[in-house]
C-alpha cells in the first residue's frame, strides 16, 4: 500500500531474519505461538488508517443510540443470560476487509464485530518484535490515540484488573493450556500477573469463587472472561459453578455482551463501510414468513450465509443456495451478508496477499470502549482461516502499522 516501502521490505527480507523473528516470539513467554505468523506486517498509508478510524467511529456512534439498545435487547438467548451485566462492554473488536472502491482507493468493509477480548497482549509482543528482526521504517506505530506500548498496557490494565488485586483476578478459559491463543494468555500473565485458569479448576463456596495459585487457595474477585459460550455449550466441562449463578465477582468482559454486540448487530448497522446484511427470517423462506416479507435475493452467489451463534468462522457458507436456506430449521438464527471482494494489495514473493484488519477497542465498562490498537490477518485463500491457507507463505497473523499521528 506504500509501494516504495514495500519494495524495500521485500528486498531486505531473508528466511534467516524471519527464523530469528519466530524464535524470539516463541521464547518470549512460557507458551509458544500455535498459529502461523506472517513474514511481514502491513504498512497502511495515512488515508487508509483514517478511513479505518472513521469507520470504527461511525459504528460506535450507532451502538451508542437508544435504537441499538432496543435491538440488542433480544440478542442474548433466554437460557444464557448471565447476572450482573455491566452497562457497557469492556472490549470491542471490529473486523474489516480491505477492499478497492470504484476509484481504486483502499476502503474498509465490515466483516464482523464482537464485544469480546482478542489477543491484545500477544499483539503488543508481535508489534515490538517485527522491527527488531525485519526491515522497518521510522515514524510508524500500531497504536491509536497517541498511545505507545506503555499507554496501551495501562488501558488494558484498567479494563482487566481495574481496582482489583491482580492475584485475585483470573483469565478464565476452558483448558487454557490447550487453546491456540494460549501465547496471549501467557503474555497477559507476564504483563499483569493475571493467571490463566481452567473453568474446571475453580472452586465455589457460597457466592464466592476460589482457585489454586502456587499452592495457596486464592479468592477470585474479578474475572477476565475468555470463555466462548459456543465452546462451553459444546464441550460441557465439569464445573463447580455456573455462569448463571449469583456470584460475588466482577466481570471484565461480561458474557452477555458477547451476544449483544455480535453477528446479531450486523443487520442494525448502516453506512459506506457496512455491506448489506439481513436476518434470513426477514425474507420469505417458509410458511412462517410474514406476508410482506421480500423474497430471497436472486443473486445468492453474491452473499455469504452465517450462523448467528458461532465463532471463528464455524458454519459459514460461502456458496448459499435457495435450497440450503429454505431448509434451515431456525432462519432467525442465520444471516445473509453481501460478499465483499478483498483487494490483493500486499505484494509478496509468491503472489499478492489480502488483508483483514481487526480494530481493538478497550474501556472500563462505564462507556463505550475506545480505539487503541489493531491486528492484521493476511490471506491468499478463499477465507482467512488457517484451513484455507495451508501450504502458503506470507500469510497468517500479522500487525498493522500506520504513520505516527495519522490516525
Amino acid at each position: 500500500m506504500i509501494p516504495a516501502l514495500r519494495q524495500r521490505y521485500n528486498a531486505a527480507f531473508t528466511e534467516q531474519r524471519y527464523a530469528a523473528f519466530l524464535t524470539e516470539l516463541n521464547s518470549a513467554v512460557y507458551w509458544p505461538v500455535d498459529f502461523r505468523v506472517a513474514e511481514t506486517p502491513l504498512f497502511l498509508d495515512a488515508a487508509t488508517a483514517q478511513r479505518l478510524t472513521q469507520a470504527a467511529t461511525d459504528i460506535v456512534g450507532q451502538l451508542s443510540t437508544p435504537a441499538f439498545r432496543k435491538h440488542a435487547a433480544t440478542a442474548v438467548p433466554k437460557d444464557l443470560v448471565v447476572p450482573a451485566e455491566t452497562p457497557f462492554p469492556h472490549f470491542l473488536c471490529i473486523d474489516f476487509a480491505l477492499c478497492h472502491d470504484s476509484a481504486g482507493q483502499v476502503v474498509p468493509q465490515l466483516i464482523e464485530l464482537q464485544a469480546f477480548p482478542t489477543v491484545a497482549f500477544f499483539q503488543a509482543l508481535l508489534t515490538r518484535t517485527y522491527p527488531k528482526h525485519l526491515e522497518f521504517p521510522a515514524g510508524f506505530t500500531s497504536y491509536f490515540g497517541g498511545l505507545d506500548e506503555a499507554g496501551y498496557f495501562a488501558a488494558l490494565r484498567r479494563a482487566i484488573v481495574a481496582d482489583a488485586d491482580p492475584l485475585e483476578t483470573v483469565l478464565l478459559e476452558i483448558t487454557p493450556d490447550q487453546q491456540k491463543t494460549r501465547v496471549d494468555f501467557a503474555a497477559t500473565d507476564q504483563a499483569l500477573g493475571v493467571r490463566p485458569v481452567d473453568v474446571s479448576s475453580v472452586r465455589k463456596c457460597g457466592k464466592k469463587l476460589f482457585y489454586d495459585r502456587d499452592g495457596v487457595e486464592t479468592p477470585i474477585t474479578r474475572i477476565y472472561n475468555r470463555v466462548i459460550f459456543d465452546e462451553l455449550l459444546r464441550k460441557k466441562p465439569a464445573m463447580a459453578f455456573s455462569f448463571f449463578d449469583d456470584l460475588d465477582v466482577q466481570w471484565a468482559g461480561h458474557p452477555n455482551w458477547y451476544f449483544r454486540v455480535s453477528k446479531h448487530t450486523l443487520p442494525f448497522l448502516q453506512g459506506p463501510a457496512i455491506p448489506p446484511c439481513h436476518f434470513v427470517s426477514d425474507f420469505v423462506v417458509g410458511a412462517a414468513s410474514r406476508r410482506d416479507s421480500p423474497p430471497l435475493p436472486a443473486d445468492l452467489e453474491n452473499y455469504v450465509l452465517k450462523p448467528l451463534y458461532s465463532f471463528a468462522g464455524l458454519g459459514v457458507d460461502i456458496t448459499p443456495t435457495h435450497e440450503k436456506i429454505t431448509a434451515l430449521p431456525n432462519p432467525s438464527e442465520w444471516l445473509l451478508q453481501r460478499k465483499v471482494a478483498y483487494a490483493p494489495l500486499l505484494a509478496t514473493p509468491d503472489g499478492p496477499a489480502k488483508a483483514e484488519v481487526r480494530l481493538i477497542l478497550v474501556g472500563d465498562g462505564t462507556g463505550w470502549p475506545k480505539l487503541v490498537n489493531k491486528l492484521v490477518r493476511l490471506s491468499k485463500g478463499v477465507m482467512h482461516g488457517v484451513d484455507f491457507n495451508k501450504g502458503r507463505t506470507w500469510v497468517g497473523a500479522s500487525a498493522g502499522f500506520h504513520p505516527t499521528g495519522s490516525a
